[in-house]
């Protein structure tokens, strides 16, 4: 069994902000998979609706991949005659590629190139932001930062969702990359991102050196923490 006592850095092989079109594309169209079969999807929707968002705000996904949440946000607020203006932030240049590919039907579904650590002056202020299974991508120094770069450009707070450090959720992943993809860069990262993660007290001891109070950490299943930050 491995050592799940503390977090550890190793870097992704998605980190590599250097990778091809070609090398990232299958692995976030298979995350966006994921998001949906395992309800991803539908528990940040859950947490929108209870904010709750309104018509007219703006929301914004820090580290939003190939964009499945904004898609799904997208479609959810139509559904229910909402107009949101919804905007993807990603430092990953194929990233943000692959998801302005995939939103193209949606005219309220924009993309910003930007480090969400070092060039937060380039991102607008959003009534919301969300972040999805994300900042475990952040070492513990720059998750605080993180944190505190959201809470400045956000004007009524944040919904974050990440893993949970559990060996049972180390074992499945191994087990459910193996039989649904080949994928070397899926079979390394999907593992690793679970003993990148998080435990409870951790996230609690972070937000305190964060100087958040103003918020509501909820376990879900599958073995994801919800972190919800208010401004008010």
């Amino acid at each position: 069994m491995p050592n799940l006592t503390t977090r550890v850095f190793d870097a992704e092989i998605m980190d590599d902000f250097t990778l091809s079109d070609a090398e990232i594309a299958p692995v976030l169209e298979g995350l966006g998979k994921v998001n949906s079969w395992f309800g991803g999807h539908k528990n940040l929707i859950n947490d929108l609706k209870k904010f709750p968002v309104k018509s007219g705000y703006a929301v914004s996904d820090w580290g939003c991949g190939g964009g499945d949440s904004l898609i799904a946000i997208a479609k959810w607020g139509t559904q229910n005659q909402m107009q949101l203006t919804l905007t993807g932030v990603d430092a990953a240049p194929a990233a943000v590629n692959f998801a302005r590919e995939a939103s193209q039907d949606f005219d309220n579904i924009s993309y910003v190139q930007a480090d969400v650590i070092n060039e937060v002056d380039r991102i607008d202020e959003h009534d919301i932001i969300i972040s999805s299974l994300f900042t475990h991508h952040f070492d513990d120094e720059q998750w605080v930062k993180l944190i505190q770069n959201m809470y400045g450009k956000a004007r009524k707070g944040i919904i974050i969702t990440d893993l949970h450090r559990h060996w049972v959720l180390y074992y499945a992943v191994i087990v459910i990359t193996h039989v649904l993809t080949r994928n070397k860069m899926v079979r390394v990262d999907g593992p690793l991102s679970v003993k990148r993660s998080f435990k409870r007290d951790e996230l609690l001891t972070l937000l305190k050196k964060a100087q958040i109070d103003n918020f509501k950490l909820t376990w879900n299943w599958p073995f994801r923490w919800t972190l919800v930050i208010y401004k008010s």
